[in-house]
């Protein structure tokens, strides 16, 4: 009996509103302290080249609490110019107020932004019915699709799965960046919407994508945006052992990056600096990563790099 080859996947039916590899892309400054708009339009050119369907800006990789608003939307004129049509630009606007958020969704539609993406409001802890009327609020406001970012670890607030779902039903609401690290919930609402998950937790790329996600909004993108594209494109084809292959390729310099007791900006801003990528210094009250950190982080990386 001759082997045959297994039937190619049927494509996925899930709306990907803002495509499959979305990088959550750091903010470059100059060395003095002000935007590099330069170095952000030289590095939205890099990842968009090296296989990003999106860019989200000013988020928490973003370093978004230091932004000022006119930064914000300097920020995405100069990301939607270097870009053009080849990638989606979505503008992190979420705050603690409702207002400002309101705002700040306005002033990214004006500035080019092509969707949006709002955290759940931080630190006031509000009940699920207010968590509901801000981010409807938001959606009204603007005609931009909105995504919602999930990540109750740092804002003390979980967008409940009854929330999800009812959120979902505004033609606006499109996705979900999921930080929750609750993949049952996750799954309750994926089999009951038809809201676009992407993972934010980079070692959940293929796991969140296997069972319906619409891909990532990675941190770790930002310096391997061929790599973690790669996991999604050889699922697609079927190829599920080399996915998980490139999946566990990339745990140790993501265990690195995202797990060592400094936020993912100041490690990936040390790494994109020792590779001579525009990135530039955190702002406080973040700190810039240690030689010892950015050494060991620059010989995972080569590690990966020899390997994939």
């Amino acid at each position: 009996m001759t082997e045959t080859s297994p039937p190619p996947l049927r494509p996925r039916s899930r709306p990907r509103p803002f495509g499959r590899a979305l990088c959550a892309m750091v903010t470059p400054f100059t060395d003095e302290g002000p935007l590099d708009l330069d170095g952000a339009q030289r590095l939205a050119e890099r990842l968009v080249s090296e296989g990003c369907d999106g860019l989200v800006l000013s988020g928490t990789t973003g370093e978004s609490p230091t932004l000022t608003d006119t930064e914000r939307s300097a920020l995405v004129r100069a990301v939607a110019e270097a870009v053009g049509n080849r990638a989606v630009v979505v503008a992190g606007i979420g705050t603690a107020d409702t207002r400002h958020s309101v705002q700040l969704a306005l002033e990214a539609e004006k500035a080019g932004a092509d969707g949006l993406l709002a955290v759940t409001p931080y630190y006031s802890r509000p009940p699920q019915d207010a968590v509901e009327a801000h981010f409807r609020a938001i959606a009204d406001a603007s005609g931009l699709p909105l995504a919602l970012y999930d990540i109750p670890g740092r804002t003390g607030t979980r967008i409940e799965p009854e929330t999800m779902r009812r959120l979902a039903e505004h033609p606006r609401i499109v996705a979900v960046k999921d930080c929750a690290y609750d993949l049952l919930g996750t799954q309750k609402v994926l089999a009951t919407t038809e809201l676009a998950y992407y993972t934010g937790c980079d070692e959940y790329v293929l796991a969140l994508y296997a069972i319906g996600g619409a891909g990532y909004i990675s941190t770790v993108a930002n310096v391997i945006p061929r790599h973690f594209r790669s996991i999604i494109d050889a699922f697609d084809r079927g190829e599920t052992d080399e996915a998980a292959r490139l999946q566990q390729l990339a745990i140790p310099l993501t265990e690195l990056m995202m797990a060592s007791g400094l936020p993912g900006t100041v490690t990936t801003k040390g790494l994109l600096g020792a590779l001579g990528l525009p990135a530039g210094p955190v702002r406080a009250p973040l700190q810039p990563a240690g030689r010892e950190t950015t050494d060991g982080l620059l010989t995972a990386y080569e590690r990966l790099m020899a390997a994939g």
